[in-house]
């Protein structure tokens, strides 16, 4: 199960990265492989995603680390 959610995801992103949008972790520049990998090793880590828009349109996709306060 965990194979194919994490086959999902790189599809999804790759797709997203293809349509010329930038993907961010963590405030670095990122790619699909390195947010998959972050996303699925670091399973006790939380993600949260941050959509980007510029005039109605989708700019920047940024993943950032859930921190508890």
């Amino acid at each position: 199960m965990e194979n194919l959610q994490r086959m999902q995801l790189f599809v999804e992103l790759q797709e997203i990265e293809q349509r010329g949008i930038t993907l961010w972790l963590e405030g670095l520049k990122s790619n699909s492989v390195r947010i998959t990998d972050a996303v699925f090793v670091n399973e006790e880590d939380m993600y949260m995603r941050d959509y980007i828009y510029d005039e109605g349109v989708l700019k920047e996709l940024r993943f950032d680390k859930i921190h508890e306060f």
